[in-house]
């Protein structure tokens, strides 16, 4: 049996969440500062400590864009590895109903605006993307992935 040696920490997955809101054939994406310059995301994040899934989605996308957002689908769940790192997130995708704007709303740290892009437009961004699950995402729900939220269990 190896043993780990005593500084060193189990590997595990960054867990995200990541809201795929469309209104009238576009989604709502967020500009953000990132170490690697401004890039372009779903509204997204990770999870508090004993926070759901879902009610982590709904409030990455409210404290990113000012807009509510109550997740009804999960639209996939993604594994990336990114290169030239150690790191490896592990994204739930979810698709739901819009909620109202709070255009008043101070936007989270780092977050320069939210701004709604077309499929075509979002593809010819690629560059700007802050991973490729990005597109990925908006593929998949184009492609009408959709799974119910039964299918994940929160425990308290």
């Amino acid at each position: 049996m190896n043993a780990l040696p005593t500084d060193a920490r189990p590997w595990k997955p960054n867990v995200t969440v990541a809201a795929l809101i469309e209104r009238d054939g576009k989604f709502l994406l967020v500009e953000e500062e990132t170490a690697n310059g401004v890039r372009l995301n779903q509204p997204a994040g990770h999870i508090d400590a004993g926070e759901s899934l879902v009610a982590a989605c709904a409030r990455e996308a409210l404290e990113e864009t000012a807009w509510h957002f109550q997740p009804k689908t999960l639209v996939g769940i993604y594994q990336w590895p990114k290169p030239h790192s150690d790191t490896t997130y592990l994204r739930f995708a979810f698709a739901g109903e819009l909620g109202r704007h709070e255009p008043e709303r101070k936007l989270d740290a780092g977050i320069l605006r939210a701004l709604w892009m077309t499929p075509a437009e979002i593809a010819a961004s690629q560059e700007h993307h802050r991973s490729p699950l990005i597109l990925q995402c908006v593929e998949d729900w184009l492609a009408g992935r959709r799974w119910p939220l039964d299918l994940i269990s929160h425990y308290d």
